[in-house]
């Protein structure tokens, strides 16, 4: 296979997150049809990122600049999705830019920060209740700001983070699987005695795994998390980003034994919701079912034609799971399709 048609390749298999993640369909596939291959994505998707924010600067409004560095800091998120010398430098500008837009469209929002962790606060002060939004193994907080806006949208406080080798933090840290010490940090910093947590792929594990020992979680909600990790079955490019985002090939393969809920599932005595896509098939990865069957108050969601993280299922799960830790925060109801 060609350089160019790997590239092509591996564009088809991040359409869906892309497009998840709020990024134009259709400038994704201007962007992606022009890689002469892999090492072509990140300097690409960047620089559009850098367009965003240069048209930031000439926008109209402050609505405008704030909605054009929004953008931009998706873009340079997803740059970092590729093998990339610079994915730092970009991982920063994302950060950088979701800052800027939040400065200006809106003020209240609060920049906290604490060992291994930083994010944003968003949404009233006198919100019924906060929800933790976890990223997975290579994404960020600038990955699921539609996720956020639907909360908030609901009247909750966000705290969107990222936590150990995720983010703007995966220059100065690496992954490590007892990930549930740091949101109990972020729970001591914002102040707050009892919250909601959601994690998204790898995330997922931790939040349940947070829900496992973290007494003040009181709900938690799981989009396609691994119950268990396999080593030897994961696909290779799988395990070439543990291998980065751990330190090593030995700290990778050790992180990777360490996700298994098999134990913690049981333990997990807040309501719990685990949502599966039905066309997510990772080798080496056991999904969320088991998970569901084992914790004591769990209710689980499988979108049949959904994919890994459901970008092209949203309408089947985001409006569902956001009503849902909604009720669970606010003492309310129960999920309809259970």
């Amino acid at each position: 296979m060609s350089a160019a048609e790997l590239a092509a390749e591996f564009a088809a298999a991040q359409w869906s997150r892309a497009t998840g993640a709020g990024i134009d369909p259709h400038e994704y596939r201007r962007a992606a049809e022009n890689l002469e291959s892999v090492g072509d994505w990140g300097p690409a998707f960047r620089r559009i990122g850098s367009d965003y924010v240069k048209r930031a600067a000439g926008a109209g409004s402050t609505v405008s600049a704030g909605e054009c560095l929004l953008m931009a800091a998706r873009w340079f998120h997803v740059a970092t999705l590729a093998p990339y010398a610079e994915a730092d430098r970009a991982a920063a500008e994302a950060d950088d830019a979701l800052g800027r837009a939040l400065a200006v469209l809106e003020p209240g929002a609060r920049r906290v920060s604490g060992e291994e962790f930083t994010g944003w606060l968003r949404g009233p002060a006198d919100a019924p209740g906060t929800v933790i939004v976890v990223p997975g193994l290579d994404s960020a907080k600038e990955e699921f700001l539609d996720l956020v806006s639907a909360l908030l949208a609901r009247g909750l406080a966000v705290f969107a983070m990222d936590g150990p080798g995720q983010g703007v933090l995966t220059a100065t840290t690496t992954l490590r699987p007892d990930y549930h010490h740091v949101v109990g940090r972020v729970i001591d910093a914002l102040g707050v005695t009892r919250v909601a947590i959601v994690g998204l792929s790898l995330g997922g594990y931790y939040a349940a795994k947070t829900a496992a020992l973290e007494p003040r979680v009181a709900a938690a909600t799981t989009i396609s998390g691994p119950f268990r990790l396999d080593w030897e079955e994961l696909p290779g490019p799988v395990r070439d980003i543990l291998i980065r985002r751990a330190g090593g090939t030995e700290a990778a393969r050790e992180f990777a034994r360490q996700v298994d809920l098999s134990a913690l599932a049981p333990r997990i005595t807040a309501p719990l919701l685990t949502v599966d896509g039905g066309q997510d098939t990772i080798p080496g990865v056991t999904n969320g079912e088991p998970l569901a069957r084992l914790a004591p108050r769990a209710t689980y969601l499988s979108v049949p034609h959904g994919d890994h993280l459901l970008g092209n299922a949203r309408p089947d799960w985001l409006p569902l799971v956001t009503d849902w830790i909604t009720r669970a925060l606010t003492g309310g109801g129960h999920l309809a399709r259970a």
